[in-house]
C-alpha cells in the first residue's frame, strides 16, 4: 500500500510563487516515476509533469519553464516548485504514481 500526501497550496496572486510537496509512503517510493497533475473547476484531470526514479523530468507545454519538479528520495518526498504562475493556474494539485493518487491540495492564483 501506498499513500501520498500533497501539501502547500493556498492563495497567490498572478506572477507569484508556490511549492507544492508530495510525501509518500513506502519503500516504492524509491524506484518509481512520480506524477503532479491538476484539475480545475469543471474540467478534467490534466497531466502537469513527471519525474523518474533518476530525476529525469517531463512537463506539459502549458507549465513549462514555469514548473519545475523535482525529488529527494531520503525524504520519501516530491515537490513541485511553480513560478510565474496565472490564475489558469488555479486548480487542485495531485501528485500520482502508478495506481496511487493523494488527496490533492488546492492551487488558487488571483488576477
Amino acid at each position: 500500500q501506498v499513500q501520498l500526501v500533497e501539501s502547500g497550496g493556498g492563495l497567490v496572486q498572478a506572477g507569484g510563487s508556490l511549492r507544492l510537496s508530495c510525501v509518500g509512503s513506502g519503500s516504492i517510493f524509491t524506484i518509481s516515476a512520480m506524477g503532479w497533475y491538476r484539475q480545475a473547476p469543471g474540467k478534467e484531470r490534466e497531466f502537469v509533469g513527471t519525474i523518474s526514479w533518476r530525476g529525469v523530468t517531463t512537463y506539459a507545454d502549458s507549465v513549462k519553464g514555469r514548473f519545475t519538479i523535482s525529488r529527494d528520495n531520503a525524504k520519501n518526498t516530491v515537490y513541485l516548485q511553480m513560478n510565474s504562475l496565472k490564475p489558469e493556474d488555479t486548480a487542485v494539485y495531485y501528485c500520482n504514481t502508478g495506481s496511487y493518487w493523494g488527496q490533492g491540495t488546492q492551487v488558487t492564483v488571483s488576477s
